[in-house]
């Protein structure tokens, strides 16, 4: 019933007509640009997705895996999937080198040492493993990757719904991008498997804003060629 009167009221007030559709005309808009931009970058990447078996195949720079989360010093399943897929790339014949980029902004909370921690012991050599400590976000790891690291080619780990941002991004940003998916070690409940997705759409949207304009990430500081010593990541004194 009140549906109907205010179908009527704005049938009958020219002025809330032209309000009613020029604000449908805007969530149509938007809807199809959000989409679209997500049809885009997942059909762009996805002619760079591989295996690990694939990997024997190329030479890059490093293996970038992306971090998950902790939980406390130790981390999340999340990134253990993304880690465990690093160590089998590392352990192939396409590059002897690993980045660990995530979110080191407090001392409380470093997901990069606990990266390379779980790397070492999987039989890593430290010395080849090295620590992005600023890499807040997908965007600003991949433009890190480039001009603080000086990576030309990369492999990226993340699971299968991030990864296509992962490679579109460092792609925009001119690395040589493929990504390997990290699924399946671990089951994840079906609310969090549609939020990741969900808030892993409006990402892409936002990326792809940022690969047009490339802004400066939080922190750049001094170039640490990933040609050379994962040593001079090293924050922590034994």
């Amino acid at each position: 019933m009140k549906k109907v009167k205010l179908l009527s009221v704005i049938g009958n007030n020219p002025k809330a007509k032209k309000l009613f559709v020029a604000l449908l005309i805007v969530i149509l808009t938007c809807g199809s640009l959000y989409i679209g931009i997500n049809v885009y970058i997942m059909a762009y990447a996805s002619q760079y997705i591989i295996t690990v078996d694939d990997c024997n195949d190329l030479t890059v720079d490093c293996t970038m895996v992306l971090g998950a989360g902790l939980f406390g010093d130790y981390p999340s399943h999340m990134l253990q999937e993304r880690l465990n897929i690093g160590i089998q790339v590392y352990n192939t014949n396409c590059t002897d080198r690993l980045l660990m980029s995530g979110d080191h902004g407090t001392v409380e909370y470093d997901e990069v040492n606990a990266m390379k921690d779980y790397a070492t012991k999987a039989g890593a050599v430290a010395d080849e493993v090295f620590m992005d400590h600023a890499g807040f976000s997908t965007y600003e790891s991949m433009y890190r990757a480039r001009d603080v690291f000086d990576v030309d080619s990369m492999i990226v780990v993340t699971q299968k719904y991030h990864l296509y941002r992962a490679v579109y991004n460092a792609r925009k940003l001119g690395i040589e991008a493929y990504g390997i998916a990290a699924d399946g070690q671990f089951n994840y409940s079906l609310p969090m498997d549609l939020y990741n997705n969900f808030r892993e759409s409006l990402a892409r949207c936002k990326d792809f804003v940022y690969c047009i304009y490339q802004p400066e990430p939080t922190y750049l500081g001094e170039v640490i060629p990933i040609s050379s010593s994962g040593v001079l990541t090293d924050d922590k004194k034994e």
